[in-house]
């Protein structure tokens, strides 16, 4: 009697035991694959929510009458379309998608419609839809493939834009014109080799376009086409090696561009070219800084452009008749866009801080006002809770000076402190003074310092440095990564035997081989679609992108850089790797393909290496989709405590 009477108890007690123990555990959801990560308690879902409840604004269109915009940002799970008619107006949310919605633009005479751009998880084929204000109803116009379609220029009249679009092979960038109201009509006017082609810029009479041909990070040219005659003509010499040619814009006189160059020059300036003589002015050279983004008004009177000054930016404006620019007061921070209204009255412009994300403003050019138009919440994370950061500098090995900002655990903390050195991608990506986000739950709840470097090959900081990871340099960014660990060890408020080395893309790989270079100085890794073999990356990335990535990386088809390739590949340097790690990667990456992330994985695992790994099946090159980064977070967090607080 007693064992049969035992046994139901039993068993609802375990039955009772395990709804509990599901009840407490955060589950992933059925898009993601986790292999070896423990259950997350529910319990530190609950402390990161006020963390990850943030949310930014950035403008993507200005409504012909400049008093409207469309912007982007994120109410559900990913970034969406809304319309804002007025400064700190009410949001109205005007696309629905489960998949994120970044760019838009207005018809340009009377805004009656939308074109804007949105791909399938993650996957980077972009597809051009046409959206009618009226009837709120969206049309594909594209072929709705494997092609990447993008880079619109409207002609002023509104009969159309000019686009550039793979469809024709997948890997050259073509450009074609559309009427968007017969897209069954839309011709290939230009045809191209190579990924890297755009148009920047469309004559008043809609008879001729600039062409941008972008080959590296340190090269790039610039055509004139005839819409007409379908003549391309260079406008810079295609012999003139390792110089940077870019944003052009058509001047005022016809025969003119302004553009970015960094011809003769570290920095890339703000230049004006006579297109029949070729003579070239620059006017920003007394700038040591790096013009890194500029706008031109509608009556090509004004010019606003950014400067990049060691990771912030500065907001500048230039009359062009005078040529005399001042810069337009801003509080510390980051400027991510800015276009401005076609009457020319208004700047519109989008800037982050440190203690806030990205937020839209109206500058007044007649009384140079400021005027918000967005306040995007925080969350509940209090300003006075947000870690700031340092600009730091060490010395590599040859003597270059490096640099990145370093951001310090909460003063609540004592002894010294772990430290998460996360990396950047590109490898021409750069680190900058930005808000740390949800990643303020490092520093204000786990006491971790976060550290972001910009090693060798980052932009921002001259051509040299950002060539100077080139072909069979790549490994001098490691050992950059190796000289910082020494200056680790030398801040007495850091703790050199606790540091986790986290990166993205590129910076995956500069993880990953960090890992195996410095197996002995760190305590864990967590690698975010990371390369890790460069002789399978650029075989298997998508054709658009590999000769991009070639001219970077090196050419694999050479024997002597597929055979340094091999040396350097993390994939077979495993054995070195002596630490955790986690892979993260989204099934759908067109840029580092999933099979980087799983070959890694799996040669780790059958060597008895402790490897965390999720895959996102509705992503690409990093999770977008807010369930998606929530649990991601949530994952590292829990492999933090394991690995690198313990």
């Amino acid at each position: 009697m007693h064992m049969k009477s035992f046994i139901p108890v039993f068993l609802l007690t375990g039955a009772a035991f395990f709804a509990q123990t599901k009840n407490d555990i955060v589950v992933p959801n059925e898009n993601l694959i986790t292999e070896n990560i423990p259950a997350i308690p529910k319990s530190l879902s609950t402390t990161i929510k006020k963390y990850t409840e943030s949310r930014s604004a950035n403008f993507t269109a200005i409504h012909p009458n400049g008093k409207e915009l469309i912007m982007v940002t994120r109410f559900a799970s990913t970034n969406q379309l809304h319309h804002l008619t007025q400064p700190l107006g009410n949001r109205k949310q005007i696309t629905f998608f489960d998949e994120p919605v970044n760019s838009a633009d207005f018809e340009p005479t009377k805004g009656d419609y939308l074109v804007y751009s949105k791909d399938i998880g993650g996957n980077e084929f972009g597809q051009l839809f046409r959206l009618d204000l009226k009837t709120m109803e969206s049309t594909l116009l594209t072929d709705g493939g494997r092609s990447q379609n993008g880079g619109m220029r409207w002609k002023k009249d509104g009969s159309g834009f000019y686009f550039s679009s793979t469809k024709r092979n997948g890997g050259d960038r073509d450009i074609y014109y559309m009427n968007p109201l017969k897209p069954e009509e839309t011709k290939l006017i230009l045809e191209v080799q190579g990924g890297g082609w755009g148009i920047s810029d469309i004559s008043e009479d809609g008879k001729k376009l600039i062409i941008g041909e972008y080959v590296s990070a340190n090269e790039s040219y610039l055509y004139l086409f005839d819409t007409e005659t379908k003549k391309l003509e260079p406008i810079t010499d295609r012999n003139e090696k390792q110089i940077v040619q870019a944003s052009a814009k058509f001047a005022k006189n016809s025969d003119e561009i302004w553009y970015v160059t960094d011809r003769d020059n570290e920095f890339k300036r703000l230049a004006l070219m006579n297109l029949k003589t070729k003579k070239i002015n620059y006017f920003t050279t007394e700038i040591p800084w790096e013009v890194s983004g500029l706008s031109l008004s509608k009556d090509k009177s004004k010019i606003a452009f950014e400067i990049n000054e060691s990771g912030l930016n500065k907001l500048y404006l230039m009359d062009t008749s005078t040529k005399k620019y001042s810069e337009i007061k801003l509080p510390v921070g980051l400027i991510n866009s800015t276009a401005f209204t076609k009457d020319g009255k208004s700047l519109f412009f989008s800037q982050s801080t440190y203690d806030s994300s990205s937020d839209i403003y109206r500058l007044d050019l007649a009384t140079n006002k400021i005027e918000r138009w967005t306040d995007s919440e925080q969350g509940e994370m209090p300003k006075a809770e947000m870690a700031k950061p340092k600009l730091i500098e060490w010395t590599s090995f040859d003597k270059m000076k490096i640099s990145g900002f370093y951001y310090p655990a909460s003063k609540k903390f004592t002894g010294k402190r772990p430290v998460m050195i996360n990396i950047h991608g590109g490898p021409e990506g750069q680190s900058m003074a930005s808000s740390l986000g949800a990643n303020n739950y490092y520093t204000n709840e786990m006491g971790v310092a976060v550290i972001y470097p910009n090693v060798r090959g980052s932009s921002g900081f001259g051509k040299t440095y950002i060539a100077s990871d080139n072909g069979f340099n790549r490994m001098d960014s490691v050992q950059d990564i190796g000289a910082l660990l020494d200056w680790i060890a030398k801040q007495p408020e850091l703790d050199k035997d606790r540091i986790m080395i986290m990166g993205g893309s590129y910076g995956g790989f500069m993880t990953l081989a960090t890992a195996y270079e410095y197996a002995d100085r760190i305590r864990c890794s967590v690698d975010v679609v990371g390369i890790s073999d460069f002789n399978t990356f650029l075989k298997n990335t998508e054709e658009y992108r590999r000769d991009l990535r070639r001219a970077e990386y090196g050419d694999e088809r050479d024997p002597k850089m597929s055979a340094f390739f091999t040396k350097i590949a993390p994939l077979n340097n495993t054995d070195k790797i002596k630490k955790p790690m986690f892979i993260i990667q989204g099934t759908n990456d067109p840029r580092v393909p999933v099979t980087e992330a799983m070959q890694m994985r799996d040669k780790l695992k059958a060597q008895g290496n402790t490897v965390w790994y999720l895959e996102g099946k509705n992503e690409g090159h990093g999770f977008r989709k807010k369930e998606n980064v929530d649990f991601q977070r949530l994952a590292v967090i829990k492999f933090m405590q394991e690995y690198l607080l313990k």
